[in-house]
């Protein structure tokens, strides 16, 4: 398992120097100078061009690329804002992915119980009402915008649960819960549609298994059956879709954030996209790259775990 985890980071390593150069060379082609940017319109030229020649916007393509990623990998140094004076890009996306982190986290833990729940029950009430409302419910949810839903629950949810409509609060644990009530249940319906229709695939082929009826023979009870011997066996397909919505929560989140006015990693990129804030954009981008990178790996080496045979495959 060591020697599988280590390859398993070892190949993750040129993915994530592809996208470092990706996201460079598509902040480098922002039109506009950086120098303009930041100054104004009517600044002088001559402090226009000193504050390019400091901030090394002046040296080649190359040599800038470099340069980033020698302070990227040996100080996680991703610069200082070209709009936010006397900010450094680390110091604002530390501040903003925690609000972001804890809203994934509340979205994925919503999506994981309604989706999952769902999913199961659907299977074993196979081709019940019971089964064709949850799947119709999932349809809508998958075709469903995030943001739009988000709209809906401010219109209509928020008025009669006393609920905030935008902004957050974590002044404490409560008033942090309240803050992301809405935002979290938008972004973690959205995901439980995809989770429960891939549960009840995985668990209609899991539960006419022969082992699932030889558990049944020997008096088992329908729960541990279900969800001992059925869950498990079919929790390869369902980490695997789960996986991927936690890193389509942290893209969902730039317009649940926009909607519902939170400062999270998303706003604080759009925003930076607005101002042509270069090394925001590249930090931000980044940053949402490698946590993407980060889950990813972590489902692949999850495979290892609730089935040996990958790993065995693999090596």
């Amino acid at each position: 398992m060591v020697s599988y985890t280590l390859r398993r980071l070892l190949e993750a390593i040129p993915v994530i120097l592809l996208v470092t150069l990706i996201v460079f060379l598509l902040n480098a082609a922002i039109p506009g100078d950086p120098g303009r940017i930041r100054l104004g319109q009517r600044a002088d030229p001559a402090a226009v061009d000193a504050y390019n020649e400091a901030r090394g916007y002046n040296d080649p393509l190359p040599v800038q690329y470099g340069r980033y990623l020698w302070r990227l990998f040996t100080d996680f140094d991703l610069g200082e804002s070209d709009v936010k004076s006397g900010k450094s890009v680390n110091e604002i996306l530390e501040e903003a992915f925690g609000v972001t982190i804890r809203l994934a986290i509340f979205s994925m833990f919503i999506a994981l119980v309604v989706g999952i729940g769902a999913g199961i029950l659907s299977a074993v009430r196979s081709r019940t009402w019971i089964d064709y409302c949850s799947m119709l419910v999932a349809i809508i949810g998958v075709s469903m915008p995030v943001f739009w839903l988000g709209i809906l629950m401010i219109i209509y949810v928020a008025p009669v649960l006393g609920l905030p409509r935008t902004g957050f609060d974590d002044s404490s644990i409560y008033t942090m819960f309240v803050s992301l009530a809405l935002p979290a249940t938008a972004l973690g319906l959205l995901s439980s549609a995809t989770i429960a229709r891939l549960c009840r695939s995985a668990m209609l082929d899991v539960l006419t298994q022969d082992y699932i009826r030889t558990a049944r023979s020997k008096g088992l009870g329908e729960a541990v059956v279900v969800l001992k011997h059925g869950l498990k066996n079919a929790a390869i397909p369902i980490v695997t879709v789960v996986g991927n919505s936690f890193g389509y929560l942290l893209v969902g989140a730039v317009l649940t954030e926009t909607v519902f006015a939170l400062p999270g990693l998303g706003r604080e990129v759009v925003e930076a996209i607005k101002q042509r804030d270069r090394e925001l954009i590249t930090g931000g981008i980044l940053l949402m790259s490698f946590v993407f990178i980060g889950v990813n790996l972590l489902v692949d080496l999850s495979y290892a775990w609730f089935d040996p045979r990958v790993r065995d495959d693999r090596n």
